[in-house]
């Protein structure tokens, strides 16, 4: 490709993605200078009027907050120990520092909310029913136990509805899920 080819080339991309960025157009005048092949981008008179916008240019040049990088992941997984059965009764959210669960165990249907209780280790959390271990996990992770928030409400076709809060001990550390294994004490 000659010069004169790429050249002109350069200034079709750079019209593309002005035509691309919707105002851009408006903002800018492109005029063409003394040489055949080039172009210059000045503002358009008036310009654009950004003062009631209060930045400085501290403002910008400031490092921007953890939390701006901050990302939520979330899925669901399967409650069930049975090989094959995706019951999808775990709903999870993740942050750096938090999880966020809602279980919903069909091996649960017709137990009374108000029945049931958690249990949670730094690494295993158990779902008892009248004092009695119904159902446990090992976690992916390891979590801060005296930070756990917990409620069991009526959930559709009578499954309760348990909902978990909990820290992560290793804001580092992404769990990708909540539930690592079934527990073998499950009787559901």
């Amino acid at each position: 490709m000659t010069p004169r080819k790429q050249h002109r080339s350069a200034h079709i991309i750079a019209l593309g993605l002005l035509a691309a960025i919707p105002g851009a157009a408006d903002a800018f005048v492109v005029a063409p200078s003394q040489a055949r092949c080039s172009m210059t981008a000045t503002f358009a008179e008036g310009g654009i009027d950004v003062s009631d916008l209060g930045l400085t240019m501290d403002d910008l040049n400031a490092p921007l907050p953890e939390e701006a990088f901050q990302l939520t992941k979330s899925g669901t997984e399967s409650t069930s120990r049975v090989p094959g059965v995706e019951d999808d009764g775990c709903v999870w959210e993740e942050t750096a520092d938090m999880m966020d669960v809602t279980l919903s165990i069909p091996g649960l249907r017709g137990q009374p909310p108000a029945a049931l209780t958690l249990d949670i280790t730094k690494n295993t959390a158990t779902i008892t029913a009248f004092g009695f271990a119904v159902w446990s996990c090992i976690l992916r992770g390891n979590c801060d136990p005296e930070t756990v928030s917990f409620s069991a409400t009526d959930g559709a076709d009578m499954v309760p509805l348990i909902t978990i809060s909990v820290k992560k001990l290793d804001k580092s550390q992404r769990w990708d899920g909540f539930i690592l294994q079934c527990g073998e004490d499950s009787i559901l």
